[in-house]
């Protein structure tokens, strides 16, 4: 019976032992890792500046040490009118496919070559400075200023993307250290950067987690103090171990969860976070272990050891699907989020009510005078968690004449039980003009805070279906009487029926009705009248006095002759 037991537990010691080594992996060298790109932060700038004639100025410095390849090529038959100022210290050779609005420009003493296969007038050779800051005073004097400088060490493709080449901002062209990858208007293809890279993966992974965890491990006799990493895979946590003194900056933090033993950068709100554990261990198992504990997960997806030869240095943590791209084009737009690489995704949610429980489906159109509630809503970074502040709110139509007008709002209640990492609003569009056009674009402007530091957020979008509500014909006002209103109205009206019957009983004791009138003599005596005022008298037969005298006279000697005759 013991002999079984004993048996048990050794197999079940194996089975352990077996799990725990599949939960890690040992590294290999690799020439080129599938998850992770090596390159550099070099110097640069990117502005706003645009010449009169609609023409960008770009400068492109090229830096070939350290590679036997020394051959480029510019893909830029489908770009905006462009001048593209080239310099590099190395012999060069370039081929360039351009269209008529591209001008190169390259300096008497350059060693670079260009062929073309067309447009072989628009290149260009004058006699300009070199160095950095004398380049961009120079190109400031001769062309009124500067679009761009990028900087490329080992460039094997530069492809243009047909998109304008201008950055929102100050016209003025700074030079610092930046991502050259955040420069949308062309994609980069370089050789890879000089370094010892180890990469692995377990053998047991579970496809159906949604987040993919990486490791990435610098030991601690390596040089690399400051590194920069783009993330361009989404739903990502990663796992950062580097030598005490290393700074790891986040420049798109984007869905990431991290956990690092130094510090970490967020460029974003310019907040430090101290290191969230200790781990002085490089050994690549103790590493794997760790970020395993940290995570609380049973596999990771990817292991990552690498020892840069420059003390500055960028990591590019490539997409799942398409490992072997880099993908430096900007996301498409999405009615409902935000757009900015280096920003956290937003997304705005309406609701139509304050309770905050049944969210407006996208197509719904909402009334222009119902109240609308909103709740903007990010994600957290690793174990931080970060509030939303709205500062701005604008509405545009999308008709053919477009409008813009500020849209009032008023914050809502939003605790950290409620809604973490979150803001809501409330609005009204009932102040919106005239509605030539139905559909509305509503863009705010946020803030990202952590403690009481705050950096800009970017932005966050979503289109609006207004309809105009329902006017009612005005509805004419409806007298209820009651018993006394009807009564009194009876009484009134009897009241009125006698008053008019006595008087056409008392003007018709005034007048009489006379019978058997003479309507003519009638007419004579009273014009217009049937009856007369006053009783009538007989007809006289004697002249009026005031009939002519003569006529009296001859009428007296008339009747006077046959009286004397007959006497």
């Amino acid at each position: 019976m013991e002999g079984h037991v004993a048996r048990f537990a050794l197999l079940l010691c194996i089975t352990v032992a077996a799990s725990a080594s599949n939960q890690t992996c040992d590294p290999t060298e690799v020439t080129d890792n599938p998850w992770v790109y090596v390159s550099e932060m070099l110097i640069g700038c990117w502005s706003s500046f645009i010449r009169e004639d609609k023409a960008e100025v770009h400068i492109l410095n090229l830096n070939f040490a350290g590679t036997d390849s020394k051959m480029f090529s510019l893909e830029m038959n489908n770009a905006k009118p462009t001048t593209l100022i080239l310099t590099s210290p190395d012999i060069a050779y370039g081929l360039s496919n351009i269209n008529a609005d591209v001008h190169i420009y390259i300096n008497n003493d350059s060693t670079i070559t260009i062929h073309g296969n067309e447009h072989h007038n628009n290149v260009h050779t004058l006699q300009f400075p070199t160095e950095d800051e004398e380049l961009v005073k120079w190109a400031r004097q001769k062309f009124g200023g500067v679009t761009s400088l990028t900087t490329v060490r080992n460039l094997k493709t530069m492809t243009s993307t047909g998109t304008k080449g201008t950055k929102p901002g100050s016209r003025s062209c700074i030079l610092r250290n930046e991502d050259a990858l955040e420069k949308h208007f062309m994609k980069i293809e370089t050789a890879p950067l000089a370094a010892s890279v180890k990469s692995c993966s377990p053998q047991q992974q579970n496809p159906g987690d949604d987040a993919e965890l990486h490791i990435i491990n610098i030991p601690e006799n390596a040089s690399t103090r400051n590194v920069s990493l783009r993330v361009d895979a989404k739903e990502t946590k990663v796992f950062l171990r580097g030598p005490q003194g290393t700074t790891w900056t986040f420049l798109n933090p984007m869905h990431t969860q991290f956990g690092s033993n130094n510090d970490i950068l967020l460029p974003t709100i310019t907040h430090r976070i101290p290191p969230l554990f200790t781990l002085s261990s490089d050994n690549a198992g103790d590493v794997q272990r760790k970020a395993l504990e940290h995570f609380r997960v049973t596999t990771f997806t990817s292991y990552t050891e690498l020892r840069p030869e420059d003390y500055m240095v960028m990591l590019v943590l490539r997409k799942k699907d398409n490992p072997a791209v880099i993908d430096t084009a900007p996301a498409p737009v999405i009615p409902i989020t935000t757009n900015a690489p280096h920003q956290m995704p937003l997304v705005m949610q309406l609701y139509a009510s304050p309770d905050y429980r049944s969210p407006l489906d996208p197509n719904t159109k909402v009334q222009s005078d119902k109240r609308i509630y909103a709740e903007i809503s990010g994600h957290t970074l690793g174990d931080i968690e970060l509030t939303i502040k709205v500062i701005r709110c604008f509405v545009r139509s999308t008709g053919s004449c477009p409008i813009v007008k500020e849209l009032p709002f008023m914050p809502e209640a939003c605790s950290a039980n409620s809604c973490p990492g979150s803001a809501r609003l409330s609005f009204s569009l009932d102040q919106l003009p005239e509605m030539t056009s139905t559909t509305w674009d509503m863009e705010c402007s946020v803030k990202l805070c952590y403690s009481e530091k705050c950096g800009d957020g970017g932005r966050v979008k979503r289109n609006l279906e207004v309809t105009q509500p329902c006017l009612q014909p005005p509805t004419p006002p409806c007298f209820d009487f009651g018993l006394p209103g009807v009564l009194g109205i009876a009484f009134g009206g009897f009241l009125i029926g006698v008053l008019l019957i006595g008087a056409l009983w008392f003007i018709r004791i005034k007048t009489g009705y006379p019978t058997g009138l003479d309507i003519s003599s009638t007419a004579a005596n009273l014009p217009g009248c049937p009856c007369s005022g006053a009783k009538r008298q007989p007809v006289s037969t004697n002249p009026s006095p005031s009939e002519n005298s003569s006529a009296n006279a001859s009428i007296g000697s008339t009747q006077s002759t046959p009286t004397s005759s007959m006497a």
